[in-house]
């Protein structure tokens, strides 16, 4: 069973940073799409960003692009999400996703995984 634990979350000041990690366990972490989403308080989950089992592919959603990095570690089994210049918009349980597709296209809208989230929420 694969399993997708998050951490990282907290509350941070507007313009801040944060960096959230998900690791992985249970499966083949290298073959996996990984994605990172978000859920605001009475919103929809939306896609925030993913990336390919090679790290050749990235996509973000255009309300985190140019603020948002992500990235993974294929040795260590974990992908990580770069936060910067961090708004109240931005408060949200931030939960990791994986496929074994492999790529970003299915891991963006339908992936097999998920993690259970972690909390971040920015103050202005």
């Amino acid at each position: 069973q694969v399993q997708l634990v998050e951490s990282g979350g907290r509350l941070v000041q507007a313009g801040g940073s944060l960096n959230l990690s998900c690791a992985v366990s249970g499966g083949t972490f290298r073959n996996y799409g990984m994605a990172w989403f978000r859920q605001a308080r009475e919103k929809d989950r939306e896609f925030v960003a993913a990336i390919s089992r090679s790290t050749l592919f990235t996509n973000y959603a255009d309300s985190v692009k140019g603020r948002f990095t992500i990235s993974r570690d294929n040795a260590k089994n974990t992908m990580s999400l770069q936060m910067n210049m961090l708004t109240p918009e931005d408060t949200a349980v931030y939960s990791c996703a994986a496929d074994p597709s492999g790529g970003t296209l299915i891991v963006s809208s339908n992936p097999s995984w998920w993690g259970q989230g972690t909390q971040v929420t920015v103050s202005s």
